[in-house]
């Protein structure tokens, strides 16, 4: 955040800045996001500018959120639109802090490449893509990029961002993007934290990473590549 920039006022426009996009930018997502799930939900920027002050122009109170916008909200940020309209000054609203991680999903041919983390648990092992917590100030590519060749030897080159999501079962907010192979033989470079480094053919990614756990964005993106092999 720029030194001249206003503080935010609410958690959903703290969390639009955290995604890095400007309010035209992410009401065109909410749309998007809309057509592709189904909602009935609608966004313009006026009525996300009013959401995101917490306010009228004039100062009045908001009011009940239409349910179908609030509903459009809630499912894209997977937070109650009570908590989004959360003036930033409040306690609970404050203790709201996600922490944020850039996933790299890289493709070579018709294979993704995976690693294997190792879990809490004594002997507990999850496959998952390449990530990296990205600091304040961070930006999710070159994090993205930083970490799959900290983690795996391999060099690649963000090519798109796949979108934004609160992890259902870790509450961390993830940034995708997707990555073109450049260079490098996938092997484990961070022995601490992974138990391997491979490249899976993206039709056999399921058999690693159930389904209901991956991204929609991300499996429509690999499904995509894959009519295109």
């Amino acid at each position: 955040m720029d030194d001249d920039q206003p503080a935010p006022r609410t958690l959903l426009e703290q969390l639009i800045w955290e995604r890095r996009q400007t309010f035209e930018e992410f009401a065109e997502f909410a749309e998007k996001f809309a057509r592709e799930h189904d909602e009935p939900g609608t966004l313009s920027v006026r009525h996300l500018g009013r959401l995101v002050a917490g306010a009228h122009p004039d100062g009045r109170p908001l009011g009940a959120v239409r349910p179908a916008t609030a509903r459009l909200l809630e499912r894209i940020f997977g937070l109650s639109i009570d908590e989004l309209l959360a003036p930033l000054d409040r306690p609970t609203a404050m203790a709201f802090q996600p922490l944020r991680v850039a996933v790299a999903v890289v493709v070579r041919g018709s294979e993704v490449l995976i690693v294997c983390r190792r879990a809490e648990d004594a002997g507990g092992i999850s496959w998952q893509f390449p990530a990296g917590v990205v600091k304040p100030g961070g930006r999710p590519a070159v994090v993205a990029v930083r970490e799959t060749l900290a983690e795996t030897d391999v060099h690649c080159v963000v090519t798109r961002k796949l979108g934004t999501r609160l992890h259902p079962t870790t509450g961390v907010l993830c940034e995708y993007v997707l990555c073109d192979y450049v260079a490098g033989e996938a092997r484990n470079v961070d022995v601490v934290e992974n138990v391997a480094a491979i490249w899976v053919d993206r039709a056999d990614l399921k058999r690693f990473v159930p389904a209901a756990q991956v991204y929609g964005p991300v499996l429509r993106a690999l499904d995509a590549a894959n009519a295109g092999s």
